[in-house]
């Protein structure tokens, strides 16, 4: 996605933030909070001789995983090959997704005394980080999917914007549009991310949705531009809630499935 795309969707956003900010009573059919839903991500940078490596690393946890989604623990797992890389990012990352703390942590404990996060494979790698994450504004499609797309965008607010500015996106904008796109197949899953755990600024918000195909981020894209059609505030209006200089996009080939 471009740049100016990723400029309107944040004018946009900061439209709906003020537009609802202004507004005596919210319309009662708004996206409500869901309970908090966990996400762990392991970062890894892999040295491209070992890709393939990778893989066959990916496919030997898929036991715990599938376990852990049987009985509950998890509501869905995965791992994404970074398709944009940059000198310091990564190029792949393993995720799964629980309904709490405890259920995050138990996997991750599993995988720890089965000796895997010791394995030849990721001791190569150049660079490794992880991020536990939590969000309240989630939806998902049931069952596996691969050869999708998973879209990230990260973004700031500046240090002034009100406290409840990432409920009023959620509620007004992201939801919304990625729900509609959602019930039309253009995407799989999405999720309005916060970090759990602060290894990097509490001012940070990450909007995560998953396309079924490339024509799905198309799709997005289309939405998104349509979106700014209706809302024909400039840029002064995003720049007043949102340091543009933050932000970060992250496009993946995703492989995974959802409870």
């Amino acid at each position: 996605m471009n740049r100016r795309v990723w400029e309107y969707f944040a004018v946009v956003c900061a439209v709906a933030m003020i537009a609802v900010c202004a507004a005596p009573v919210l319309a009662q059919d708004e996206p409500k909070e869901k309970p908090p839903m966990y996400s762990y991500v392991g970062n890894w940078s892999i040295p491209r001789a070992q890709w393939a490596e990778m893989d066959k690393a990916s496919a030997a946890n898929q036991k715990i995983l599938e376990k852990a989604m049987a009985d509950g623990t998890i509501v869905g797992y995965g791992n994404d090959m970074n398709l944009v890389h940059t000198p310091d990012g990564d190029t792949h990352d393993d995720w799964w997704s629980a309904m709490s703390m405890a259920g995050i942590l138990n996997v991750l404990d599993k995988f720890y005394k089965n000796n895997s996060s010791t394995s030849p494979v990721l001791a190569s790698a150049t660079k490794h980080w992880d991020n536990i994450f939590v969000s309240r504004y989630y939806n998902w499609h049931s069952g596996p999917y691969k050869g999708a797309y998973g879209r990230v965008a990260q973004y700031q607010l500046k240090s002034d914007a009100p406290n409840n500015a990432l409920e009023t996106l959620s509620k007004n904008l992201l939801v919304p549009l990625l729900e509609k796109l959602l019930a039309d197949g253009a995407i799989l899953e999405y999720e309005v991310d916060t970090e759990a755990i602060h290894t990097d600024s509490p001012r940070n918000f990450w909007v995560v949705f998953i396309a079924s195909n490339a024509e799905g981020l198309d799709k997005f894209n289309a939405a998104l531009q349509e979106a700014s059609k209706k809302n024909p505030l400039n840029g002064p209006a995003f720049g007043s809630m949102t340091d543009f200089k933050e932000h970060r996009d992250y496009l993946a080939s995703s492989t995974g499935t959802y409870k």
